[in-house]
């Protein structure tokens, strides 16, 4: 059974970490189509987003959305009314913006992502609910000065959340880790060992301790019931 992945997985996968920005993210509001969900989930991960967030009637349509890969290096975390998923986003002292045009509205180029902060993106065909954009703190546009006063949901998301990784760029904080060990420790082993990853989460059993070199660091009973569970199986 492998016990170590190779030091250029485990080097890639760290410098991954190092520049994930956990008090960055957004959150899709009933975005109903598969190839927009994806879309953003990529964009998220291009910037370092560890965490998307999302408000769905139908949670497993986002699971499937996010079956190619990208759940393994983006978290997804559902809620069930905006209303909650806001007061959850406020709790983490986060500034949260919509995408949404109106008088109030401002130049998306004007905020500050150097802070905590959650971008809200609404339906395809209807936009933000007026709930979202009453409980958000700026509504925020893309200008436009064409016919069109409208981009598509995952490309509006990879204009802001570009500027987002600009402004934290030039800032610094790509150069510092801010994500936690304890959820580096999930993602080494999540990313670094897939199948030995499912075979925990089916037997229920603890996730082990991923070194500095990629090797598996547990102890003989560990090794015993993963393989008890192999045979089982």
């Amino acid at each position: 059974m492998n016990q170590s992945m190779s030091m250029e997985r485990y080097t890639r996968i760290r410098q991954l970490l190092k520049m994930r920005q956990p008090d960055l993210t957004v959150c899709l509001e009933e975005v109903t189509k598969a190839h927009n969900v994806s879309a953003v989930i990529r964009t998220c991960d291009a910037v370092g987003v560890h965490k998307v967030h999302a408000v769905w009637n139908e949670p497993e349509n986002l699971r499937k959305c996010t079956a190619m890969g990208s759940d393994v290096w983006v978290k997804t975390q559902l809620h069930n009314t905006i209303q909650q998923a806001i007061g959850h986003f406020k709790e983490q002292g986060m500034q949260v913006l919509v995408t949404h045009l109106d008088d109030n509205a401002c130049d998306f180029r004007d905020i500050d992502y150097t802070k905590p902060t959650v971008v809200l993106l609404g339906q395809e065909k209807t936009g933000a609910t007026p709930d979202a954009i009453a409980l958000a703190d700026h509504s925020i546009i893309v200008p436009m000065v064409g016919m069109v006063q409208s981009l598509n949901v995952s490309v509006a998301a990879a204009i802001v959340m570009y500027e987002a990784q600009g402004q934290r760029q030039a800032a610094g904080m790509y150069e510092v880790q801010s994500l936690d060990e304890q959820e580096c420790q999930l993602t080494l082993f999540k990313g670094g060992f897939p199948v030995l990853f499912k075979e925990c989460q089916r037997r229920n059993l603890p996730f082990p301790y991923i070194d500095e070199v990629g090797h598996i660091q547990a102890d003989e009973s560990w090794w015993k019931a993963l393989q008890f569970s192999k045979l089982e199986g």
